[in-house]
């Protein structure tokens, strides 16, 4: 069979996964664009018909495939060649072939961090289903990450299948145990939830929002209720240093908030491929 030539040709299978991945990586940065821009529209069409409005709402037909990419500034169609993953933006030197406005860097970075992230998954774990799994969890975590930073925003359309997923392939026993893995779902999303009521009711302001509960319950049906605690001291961790960061170096107001998904996306994702040596370590160096 086709797969097991590939899973028994290290190099190939790194290869074949890098040069997919890529392919990826430019979908993704479509759906992180468009699928908030659906998203909205649904909300504006429930609330025309929940207020019975006359207002006119966008007709025309928006979704992951349809209008054709396109420069936002000139409209210039984006031909097949102009969009081959890192490859045209290099030939392109960062601009639109016909304006020449500047393309920003972080098409190619999300294309390249889908490829190399996918590669190293492969790398470690072979090409085979677990992998595979492990490739998809990934494309899904760098969509919600970028998402979030835009948006602050964690969408239902990837965070709920994400759950449900995790608790398929954990049924198998690819990551965990299923026990393990609806505990996980379940501890994951209650843990944030309670921080989330705790301190609303000390400050009467809500310091996350639902969609990071459903990313940690997705995370924790994937990795299982024992890796929870690592995830969120992980992302934690991560997310005071970065914030303080930002707000020393003045580029984030103090009172604004920081999109805490991105931090639990990270820590999840290393939590999956290293958090088994990083717990054992961590005892070892305690010598428990």
């Amino acid at each position: 069979m086709i797969i097991e030539y590939i899973a028994a040709t290290p190099w190939f299978s790194i290869s074949i996964t890098l040069i997919f991945s890529l392919c990826v990586g430019s979908f993704l940065n479509v759906v992180i664009y468009r699928l908030p821009v659906m998203m909205e529209r649904e909300w504006e069409e429930q609330i025309a018909e929940l207020n019975e409005s006359t207002e006119a709402t966008p007709t025309d037909k928006f979704n992951l495939s349809v209008p054709a990419s396109a420069c936002p500034n000139c409209q210039h169609k984006i031909r097949w060649y102009e969009n081959i993953p890192v490859l045209s933006y290099l030939f392109l030197k960062g601009a639109c072939s016909s304006c020449k406005i500047k393309i920003s860097l972080r098409y190619p970075f999300i294309e390249l961090t889908t490829g190399l992230l996918s590669a190293c998954i492969v790398y470690q774990f072979g090409f085979n289903l677990v992998s595979l799994s492990l490739v998809f969890l990934t494309w899904c975590l760098i969509c919600l990450t970028m998402i979030d930073v835009d948006h602050q925003l964690l969408p239902d359309k990837i965070t709920l299948p994400l759950i449900w997923l995790g608790l398929i392939v954990n049924s198998f026993d690819y990551f965990t145990s299923l026990p393990q893995a609806l505990w996980g779902a379940v501890l994951g999303y209650l843990s944030l939830w309670s921080i989330y009521w705790l301190f609303k009711l000390l400050t009467g302001k809500e310091g996350m929002g639902y969609g990071d509960f459903k990313l940690l319950a997705a995370l924790g049906a994937w990795a299982g209720a024992s890796m929870l605690p690592l995830i969120i001291l992980l992302s934690s961790l991560v997310g005071a240093v970065l914030g303080i960061t930002m707000i020393l170096l003045r580029r984030h107001e103090a009172q604004n908030p920081i999109p805490f998904g991105p931090y639990l996306a990270c820590a999840g994702w290393i939590a999956m491929l290293w958090g088994s040596e990083i717990t054992g370590f961590y005892l070892h160096f305690l010598q428990v």
